[in-house]
């Protein structure tokens, strides 16, 4: 399948809810633990400094979102969330998304993408971020609320712009 990466419309909003909502359900990877209706979608997606989709076969197969970590005097470090449909994980789309924030990210005038909390048991995204070039900053032991209830370890990661 051949995957372009653009700026979402919001034509794409519903599919990217139900991805994004997918991985919210799942509670092993995103903090956030109440899903998306259409309203807070729009919302969310718009205020982000950039979210991006992947395009495939004519339909969203995955997104990210890229923005301030903090602000102020660390206003120059970003932060983004990536999400693939998981009908299509395993094509490298995640990948693809990842170097694409890269680019955004320093288009928009940040030095710095920073993740706060990779779960220790993603293990793809982990591996992906080290073949990238990230750098592990540390553990936070029992960082993550699993949705079963019981704590997992997150890793920090960033890259320099």
């Amino acid at each position: 399948m051949e995957i372009t990466i653009r700026e979402y419309q919001e034509k794409d909003i519903p599919k990217m809810m139900e991805i994004w909502n997918k991985i919210v359900e799942d509670a092993n990877a995103f903090p956030q633990m109440e899903k998306l209706s259409e309203e807070e979608a729009k919302a969310f997606f718009s205020s982000q400094t950039f979210t991006g989709v992947a395009i495939g076969d004519n339909q969203v197969v995955g997104l990210y979102i890229l923005h301030p970590n903090n602000v102020g005097r660390c206003g120059h470090i970003a932060n983004a969330s990536y999400a693939v449909d998981e009908n299509c994980r395993g094509q490298h789309i995640g990948e693809k998304l990842v170097r694409h924030s890269l680019e955004m990210g320093r288009k928009f005038g940040f030095s710095i993408l920073q993740f706060n909390a990779v779960v220790r048991t993603n293990a793809s995204a982990i591996h992906l971020y080290e073949k990238i070039g990230f750098h592990k900053l540390g553990v936070i032991p029992k960082g993550y609320l699993l949705g079963d209830g019981s704590y997992e370890d997150i890793i920090l990661y960033y890259i320099e712009l």
